[in-house]
């Protein structure tokens, strides 16, 4: 045992050198800028002034910052189908920057910053008996794209906390056109049906606390599209933890 932790310390010790080796030789910069920052994947002064983070007091069911606390929340045009519903930033400035770079930038380290502030918005939520499930991509997307940003989002989430991510309970049945575009009815009935829990994963859903992870919520029809998915094959209770927030109010569905 003791020899075991030795080694553990030796193997810990050589990844920290190692690190600070490879920033002596190649100082990290920032994601969306170049600066040069401490360490990395990470961002500078100028570009973190330039996230809308969302602080507490927000909407339980929208995410939506409130002007204090108390103070009531924006009656939504559709009850929602989740529980509750977080986001750590607003869908603009370097919010946006920062998806594009992990969406459209091949940039995984974006990842790493976004579920890094998801888990700060989320507060103590990731706890023992939470399944993280993130929204799915259709096969052929995902062979194009090459990776799942939710996926990424909700392994890392999951990452040091008694949560647990399953990226293979939720399949895209079908695939659907890109909602870029679409009005919030277009939207709704563009998922509808495009989600379903795989088959034989259903007795891990039943009874269970789901956590339902995207990288961007703007009307909320995938995510209710997912979430009425989970909760046919009978999970207890759903939430949604995206990490931007895009529009001017709160969404639609």
């Amino acid at each position: 045992m003791i020899l075991r932790g030795m080694a553990r310390s030796l193997l810990r010790g050589g990844a920290r050198a190692g690190q600070m080796a490879l920033d002596a030789l190649a100082p990290p910069g920032c994601l969306l800028c170049g600066a040069r920052v401490a360490s990395g994947p990470g961002l500078c002064g100028a570009c973190w002034a330039g996230l809308k983070i969302i602080e507490e007091p927000c909407c339980p069911l929208g995410g939506w910052p409130l002007e204090h606390e108390g103070a009531e929340a924006p009656s939504p045009l559709r009850p929602p189908v989740w529980e509750f519903l977080r986001a750590a930033v607003l869908f603009e400035g370097a919010g946006r920057r920062i998806v594009h770079e992990l969406k459209y930038g091949d940039h995984p380290a974006a990842a790493h910053v976004m579920a890094a502030l998801m888990r700060r918005a989320l507060g103590g939520r990731l706890e023992d008996g939470v399944l993280l499930v993130p929204v799915p991509l259709h096969g052929r997307k995902l062979w194009h794209r090459r990776f799942n940003q939710s996926a990424m989002l909700a392994q890392l989430l999951a990452r040091g906390t008694p949560a647990r991510a399953d990226p293979l309970i939720l399949r895209r049945v079908r695939p659907t056109r890109p909602q870029v575009g679409l009005g919030p009815e277009a939207r709704r009935r563009n998922v509808r049906r495009a989600f379903a829990v795989a088959e034989g994963r259903a007795e891990i859903l039943r009874g269970r606390e789901v956590l339902l992870v995207d990288d961007v919520l703007t009307t909320g029809a995938t995510a209710e599209a997912c979430c009425r998915a989970l909760k046919r094959a009978g999970a207890a209770r759903v939430g949604v933890a995206v990490f931007a927030l895009a529009g001017k109010s709160g969404p639609a569905a």
